[in-house]
């Protein structure tokens, strides 16, 4: 059979379409029942050990190398011991550094071996005093240090965005191109706040657009949205944070609609980008509907300064007792989109709302590799790019996914890390042109060293510092 020009064309560009596809090579597992490296003593107020390492893949950030972040969120509060505080507790914010080797030895089914290390585990505080409301102070706390908090009545007057509040949920961190610094998203605020990776100290707050926080505050969160008509939704608020490769944009993500665009179960997120430098902000609409039902999303990752994948998912699988059904890492473009930043309401975000299209599913891709509905994790949530890989003398980018197992390794697993590799071509299968942009972080300083960098980094804090009592 004859084919003419066009049709052969566009027969090899279906054939070429079909073909293009991440892969997942392999599986890292760290177990969830064992203790961080914090140094931390003791219980926290429902008995758990206050070092317990879990729930590490709420944000997942690459710092060159084998070298990658883990977030936990604002700790163990998924067993009921305390409703009026949502049964959290005064868990200290915290992330962990994790080697992740990935070796070329077969594994199961699965051509590489996915090996995660803990190598250290680095407090979150601020060297001015917080606000902890209700909630106890941190017996860490010692003169001019004072921790953050997972408590979720760890606040004071004013607004959620107050950065005086002691009350931080992490969801999103991402590393500066220098390797000094790392930036990490909050749900409370929510905020977006700049840490020295070698101590955790806060060196710099970001103020995001007034249309984000909520002006009533509580204890719970379903007091929370029941007391606000604008703002985020509680629970629901800056889940992802990117990057952009330059190092010079960071990219928050909210987890819904805020309260004033349709709230949980809207279609239209919020995406806001922060000048690292200025600290200007712009806002995108996100359309989160995928086959006429509409998704949180749970992390976003930069490709390059307008291009994006986002995680959309469902709660359901391991942790949630039930089967998974839906997650998806979704392709968004915001080059040439409307500013939102002066635009209220779903019906008037939607003409300005960036469609989607999918990138990998994630929920076939593990079907694919044995796993059952059941056995999928309910809550992906963190994401990164990886190193470069070689096969053959054809080279792969990465990425790497990681679950938040929510301190139940029992009921929820251990800490996930699915490693898959992609081209060029899978992502210019999605969109013609589409590519990764590899950020500047090959050659990033080791922890170590950096602390030796600690009185050069307080000059350059003070100097960015844009915080407001």
């Amino acid at each position: 059979m004859r084919f003419a020009p066009i049709a052969l064309a566009a027969a090899l560009l279906a054939a070429t379409a079909a073909q293009a596809a991440p892969t997942l090579i392999g599986i890292g597992t760290l177990s969830a029942t064992g203790s961080d490296l914090s140094g931390l003593s003791g219980n926290l107020e429902n008995g758990v050990s206050a070092s317990l390492l879990g729930g590490m893949g709420s944000g997942l950030a690459w710092a060159g190398g084998s070298t990658f972040l883990a977030l936990p969120d604002r700790g163990p509060n998924a067993a009921v011991y305390n409703t009026a505080i949502d049964n959290t507790t005064s868990y200290i914010s915290r992330f962990h550094t994790v080697d992740l080797q990935v070796s070329a030895t077969p594994s199961g089914n699965l051509p590489y071996t996915v090996t995660p290390t803990l190598q250290s585990t680095t407090l979150l505080w601020s060297s001015t005093p917080l606000n902890y409301g209700s909630a106890p102070t941190p017996t860490a706390n010692t003169a001019g240090k004072y921790y953050f908090t997972g408590r979720s009545d760890a606040f004071g007057s004013g607004n959620s965005g107050s950065i005086s509040n002691a009350r931080l949920d992490p969801e999103g961190i991402r590393m500066s191109n220098d390797g000094r610094s790392v930036y990490v998203s909050d749900e409370y605020g929510p905020y977006v706040y700049q840490f020295n990776r070698s101590t955790g100290e806060r060196t710099a707050t970001y103020t995001l657009p007034s249309n984000f926080y909520v002006n009533n505050l509580a204890s719970t969160g379903a007091a929370e949205i029941s007391g606000n008509t604008s703002g985020r939704v509680a629970n629901k608020g800056m889940e992802g944070l990117a990057i952009t490769p330059d190092g010079k944009k960071l990219v928050g993500f909210m987890q819904s609609p805020l309260i004033q665009d349709g709230g949980d179960g809207g279609q239209y997120n919020r995406i806001v980008t922060i000048d690292t430098l200025t600290g200007t902000t712009q806002q995108f609409a996100y359309n989160n509907r995928v086959a006429g039902k509409n998704y949180n999303s749970s992390e976003i990752l930069a490709l390059n300064d307008t291009q994006f994948l986002v995680l959309e998912r469902d709660g359901k699988g391991l942790g949630d007792g039930s089967s998974a059904a839906f997650k998806q890492l979704r392709f968004v473009d915001i080059n040439g989109a409307t500013d939102v930043s002066n635009i209220t309401g779903a019906a008037n975000l939607a003409g300005a709302a960036q469609s989607t299209a999918l990138f990998l599913d994630l929920y076939q891709a593990l079907l694919g590799a044995g796993f059952t509905a059941a056995q999928i994790p309910a809550k992906l949530e963190g994401a990164a790019f990886g190193q470069d890989i070689v096969e053959n003398g054809v080279t792969f980018h990465t990425l790497v996914i990681a679950n938040d197992n929510d301190y139940l390794a029992g009921t929820a697993g251990d800490n996930k890390y699915f490693v898959f590799k992609f081209t060029n071509a899978d992502l210019s299968a999605v969109q013609p042109g589409a590519t990764l942009v590899a950020q500047n972080n090959a050659a990033v300083p080791e922890p170590a060293s950096l602390a030796l960098l600690a009185c050069g980094l307080a000059v350059v804090g003070a100097v960015r510092r844009r915080q407001t009592a």
